[in-house]
């Protein structure tokens, strides 16, 4: 019964995310708003880069409700939130109002939600599962665009913006607050305290967390491989309009499949050869699809091969969003893992601001995408670097 408790709580976790990835959807909204608003070409992206940065900075704070109140009334104020900024913007097209609904509102409401699904379902589980269980609940979030790909296509048709955020309104509220229910912690632990080889308890504080040097060479590398992923996906449906034409948005539904896919895939594997390995190994190869990508987006490029590399593109990116939890519960412990993994979580969201932001004045500026892909590529390469001065795994022994 232990673990079928433990299964329900990880796939009502999944769902939570798979309802609030709304996020990844952005690029086709924002085609949207091109052809429909008249607002400023600077200011296409803003809605999404301020939804990543309020996204990542509340987790602080809904890690911490979480760790004291529960995941369950954490997830819900989350559900009402999302719901009240897409209510908002479903009644106007204006900068501003997309500025506060969409970027505060919808960005403070999937830091609740998002903080509530992975801390009780690793809880139920022994330190071997971790990164598999991890992936397998942000996998959800990634898998989103999955859905809403389509879904979004049509409801633009049909209704335009206005009926499309309605819509996704009234399910973010269904879905987010109903799985909520299902979110509960384990009466006790799976197994018993975790103690590393060199005697460090792993159970510290936030300010504890914030006097290692470990943790700012985290929180390097993760700003840079989010950044880079999300500066990619924010406009994958316009990068691939050149060789894709109306059915751009696959392009974003195949880079959901990698993304989804590298988060089960190298949390499951890190289980085996190591988080600092597999943060290593999928940092290069980004870089790497960064620089395949300047000449694959150009017009007249195969539609096969922009799949191929939004599909590894994604897969990189997501790998990032189980391993770097996975590496704050390993180092840190589960005590104060909400909090710990919220102040970490600020990385991607800064990452996803800045580098969204600088790739649409570089887009603005050049008309093309060559520029964003070459820095991108040449962060990566830093951040590769970086993962090498992180602490390998320890095998842990028993306190």
């Amino acid at each position: 019964m232990h673990n079928v408790s433990g299964w329900k709580v990880v796939f009502a976790g999944t769902g939570i995310n798979l309802a609030l990835g709304i996020l990844y959807a952005w690029s086709i909204f924002k085609t949207a708003i091109e052809k429909d608003l008249g607002w400023d070409p600077a200011q296409f992206n803003d809605p999404y880069a301020i939804c990543c940065l309020v996204f990542s900075f509340s987790m602080i704070l809904a890690g911490r409700i979480q760790d004291k109140i529960g995941p369950r009334w954490t997830a819900t104020l989350g559900g009402l939130l999302v719901a009240m900024g897409l209510a908002l913007v479903s009644q106007t097209g204006r900068y501003g109002i997309w500025v506060i609904g969409f970027g505060v509102l919808v960005g403070m409401g999937i830091g609740f939600g998002y903080s509530s699904a992975t801390p009780p379902a690793l809880k139920w589980f022994p330190n071997s599962q971790t990164g598999k269980v991890a992936g397998i609940v942000v996998a959800g979030f990634g898998l989103a665009p999955l859905y809403i790909a389509p879904l979004t296509e049509t409801l633009l048709i049909a209704g335009g913006l206005p009926y499309a955020s309605a819509f996704y309104a009234i399910f973010s509220l269904a879905v987010v607050c109903g799985l909520a229910t299902f979110l509960k912690n384990p009466e006790s632990s799976p197994e018993p305290t975790v103690v590393t080889k060199e005697g460090l308890g792993i159970s510290l504080s936030p300010l504890a967390m914030l006097q290692t040097r470990e943790f700012y060479l985290l929180w390097m590398v993760y700003f840079i491989g989010s950044g880079a992923g999300l500066m990619v996906i924010s406009s994958m449906n316009g990068m691939a309009k050149k060789s894709m034409g109306e059915y751009a948005y696959l392009a974003v539904i195949v880079l959901a499949v990698g993304n989804a896919a590298g988060r089960v895939v190298a949390g499951t594997v890190s289980d085996r050869i190591g988080r600092k390995t597999t943060v290593f190994v999928i940092t290069l190869l980004q870089a790497g699809c960064m620089l395949l990508s300047i000449p694959l987006t150009q017009q007249g490029q195969s539609a096969l091969w922009i799949v191929l590399l939004a599909t590894m593109i994604g897969f990189n990116y997501g790998a990032n969003l189980c391993l770097f939890p996975a590496l704050i519960k390993d180092r840190y412990g589960l005590p104060h893992f909400g909090v710990n993994y919220g102040i970490l979580f600020t990385s991607w969201g800064i990452g996803g601001f800045v580098l969204s932001r600088i790739q649409q004045m570089l887009k603005a500026s050049s008309g093309d995408f060559r520029s964003s892909f070459t820095l991108a590529a040449g962060l990566l390469l830093v951040g590769s670097v970086l993962s090498l001065f992180l602490r390998g795994s320890k095998k842990p022994c028993l306190a």
